[in-house]
């Protein structure tokens, strides 16, 4: 069996929905730390973190991945359990499969095989890891960061190996990531019975107008990388749940997935203002998970690029689509950030899968940037 393949079998196998981590970060540990990798772990409350390095000196080239999966689902739904991996029709079958212990396996068999081959580089390779990017996000590569930036180590390239494929290994590749704001808003009103309008004060009938004119605000990208800023009202809520009553309050979520030319400032004064104007007594809970980033240095890019050309003799597209990532933690300490993965085709869904030939694909490309990036002149 390949190596990679059979890792991500491994990896697959242990239920790690997040926060867990069941043992992955030690496995890979285990198998860095033979072949001279310095292992830190740096756990944080709940979640399991990884820091693997090797080398001393010079530039310092980084994967990033994350061990935890989101939960399966109806397990009745799968063809078989979603943690006992299966190779099916050239398909390997599992949570995670794609999202992301396949590009997991494949930074590791790639790492070993550059080693392999390579007893002297220019540079130092670094893999982290971490059990919480599946969810809150909050005591994983955020805190890992900001423990290595208080040492103050620096990262010059980091992959992340997210599912970014639309078709076929390298047909896309991220080069950013747009940010991301919510926001819960409450508008208060004056509960009553409905016969009697004049003794209440309807948020519903109120906040109608503002409620209209904000799901229509929208911010225009100046980059060129990424769509146009748009707001979304994702929910909606109010009343009593009988129908001779006026509410006493309306509640609504909203998020805005936002470029780098917009700012999170000008987004909570466009909201606010609006409810200002109209009025309303309200009060709003704001919750950046993260800022957008864009890699504009094209270094690693370059390096990306030609290395899923040489191996899989394909042209290359780059995106900056598609939801956050933990490259977003990464960014902005000044490190180029590029994510190259496997077909995001079943990602999160039931009966989870890559093809099998995909993993070796990714290893070697992933070894041909490693080969690129540290023993080019």
């Amino acid at each position: 069996m390949n190596s990679t393949i059979e890792l991500a079998k491994e990896l697959i196998s242990r239920a790690s929905v997040t926060p867990l981590d069941e043992g992955c970060q030690d496995l890979i540990a285990r198998r860095l730390e033979k072949i001279g990798f310095n292992i830190e772990h740096m756990p944080f409350e709940e979640v399991k973190n990884l820091w693997a390095t090797y080398g001393k000196e010079g530039p310092l080239f980084i994967f990033l991945g994350h061990t935890d999966v989101v939960p399966t689902g109806p397990i009745e739904d799968w063809k078989h359990d979603p943690f006992l991996p299966l190779e099916e029709n050239g398909f390997l079958i599992g949570r995670g499969a794609a999202d992301m212990k396949g590009s997991v396996a494949a930074f590791v068999t790639a790492i070993e095989d550059f080693i392999s081959q390579n007893k002297e580089f220019n540079g130092r390779i670094g893999l982290m890891l971490t059990s919480d990017e599946e969810g809150p996000s909050v005591n994983g590569v955020k805190r890992v960061i900001k423990k290595l930036q208080s040492r103050q180590e620096s990262i010059d390239w980091c992959l992340v190996g997210e599912p970014t494929a639309n078709n076929q290994v390298g047909d896309v590749i991220k080069i950013g990531r747009r940010g991301s704001l919510g926001a819960s808003i409450k508008i208060q009103g004056i509960q009553g019975h409905v016969a009697y309008p004049q003794k209440a004060l309807n948020p519903i009938h109120e906040s109608l107008g503002a409620i209209n004119e904000i799901s229509k605000l929208a911010w225009k990208d100046e980059t060129g990388e990424f769509q146009d800023s748009v707001l979304q009202i994702s929910n909606l809520n109010s009343g009593t749940g009988a129908s001779n009553v006026i509410p006493g309050d309306l509640n609504f979520d909203l998020n805005v997935r936002f470029s780098p030319s917009t700012t999170e400032k000008e987004i909570k004064e466009s909201v606010e203002k609006i409810l200002s104007n109209h009025s309303l007594n309200y009060s709003v809970s704001w919750s950046l998970s993260g800022n957008p980033f864009l890699t504009k240095e094209r270094t690693l890019i370059d390096a990306v690029k030609q290395s899923i050309s040489e191996v899989t003799d394909i042209e290359t597209e780059t995106s900056t689509d598609g939801g956050t990532s933990d490259g977003r933690f990464i960014a902005p300490i000044g490190a180029e950030v590029v994510e190259l993965g496997p077909v995001n085709e079943s990602i999160h869904k039931v009966n989870e899968c890559i093809r099998s030939e995909d993993l070796i694909t990714l290893s070697e490309i992933y070894n041909q940037i490693l080969v690129r990036l540290l023993t080019k002149d």
